[in-house]
């Protein structure tokens, strides 16, 4: 399924109450954006038989004091597999508009990491979830802002 299909089930899945209809519209085309800039439209990540994402602590090598908590997505499932060789993990392939819906809201995940070559660092991309969650509420409070804006201006014409 491509992007453009994969932001309109997430809007089409979204609660009837039309501001928050409006709200997972903007939240979505952020998303789009951000998947555009990636190499796939589907990607696998490692997960249990109780369907729960592989999470890994990475610690820096200097500074034991310095960590943070990722995921790991891959560009294939070939990649996938060889990285995950243990009986109680799979890799399960996931579109990427729904992998990075659900990585916001997953507050104990510091960074989702995009392998599309694992041999080759280039093709590696880590997004920060505080990263993706600032430009979502910017983008939400532009909308708020220009909602708001446009109210007023209703208001002025009616009087």
């Amino acid at each position: 399924m491509d992007v453009a299909a994969q932001v309109q089930a997430l809007v089409d899945e979204a609660p009837e109450d039309p501001s928050v209809r409006e709200g997972v519209q903007v939240v979505a085309s952020v998303l789009s954006e951000v998947a555009q800039g990636l190499g796939h439209a589907q990607y696998y990540v490692l997960q249990n038989f109780q369907q729960q994402w592989q999470v890994t602590t990475l610690q820096h090598r200097s500074q034991t004091d310095l960590q943070k908590t990722v995921i790991y997505a891959y560009g294939s499932l070939a990649d996938a597999t060889r990285m995950g060789q243990s009986a109680e993990l799979m890799a399960a392939p996931i579109n990427v508009v729904p992998l990075l819906f659900q990585f916001f809201s997953i507050a104990e995940v510091d960074s989702l990491i995009f392998i599309d070559a694992p041999n080759n660092p280039n093709q590696v991309r880590e997004l920060e979830r505080e990263d993706l969650q600032v430009l979502v509420e910017s983008r939400l409070s532009q909308h708020v802002l220009s909602k708001q804006e446009a109210s007023g201006a209703n208001r002025t014409e009616i009087a």
